[in-house]
């Protein structure tokens, strides 16, 4: 049994995405609120956000070297995912070293609020870049079939259903 999706790249990106817009929410807390771990939270947070962006980037790039019979607008759209992808894998690094900044920086208040603010300046810079991605990836997807694989009628494929009315 094979227990790795495959393509591999769409079940990834879905972590990252979600942890990177829950950890901007709570980083820009942390800015006002500097009390219940929030400082941890906002780091631990930001940190698996970014490891799932490197990671979803890795595996994106793997997953552009499979998608074939893309128009020309196809791969522009394609382009501009991988772009705002490595653009939001970059913020989310920014963002996670900001926000672990303003935990080691617990002692000196003015310090660890300054690395807050830029953790989620970060972060908000992070968020954006992934909307952006997702906005061209569903594109890739919905309106150009990257990575839709027709494969009906493989053995071992149940057959589809009828959906012929009786009328």
């Amino acid at each position: 049994m094979n227990f790795i999706p495959n393509p591999l790249h769409p079940a990834l990106v879905h972590f990252p995405i979600a942890l990177i817009l829950l950890g901007t929410v709570v980083a820009i807390a942390t800015v006002f609120i500097r009390h219940w771990h929030l400082p941890w939270l906002t780091a631990g947070l930001l940190g698996l956000g970014a490891m799932g962006a490197v990671a979803a980037t890795w595996s994106g790039e793997e997953a552009a070297d499979a998608v074939m019979g893309l128009s020309p607008q196809g791969k522009q759209v394609l382009e501009e995912h991988e772009e705002w992808g490595e653009r939001a894998r970059n913020m989310a690094l920014i963002a996670a070293a900001a926000a672990v900044t303003s935990v080691a920086l617990g002692k000196f208040p003015m310090g660890s609020r300054s690395a807050a603010g830029l953790a989620a300046l970060a972060a908000i810079g992070a968020s954006f870049c992934v909307a952006e991605a997702g906005h061209y990836g569903g594109k890739l997807v919905y309106q150009h079939g990257a990575g839709m694989q027709l494969d009906a009628g493989k053995p071992g494929d149940a057959p589809l259903p009828d959906h012929k009315s009786n009328d």
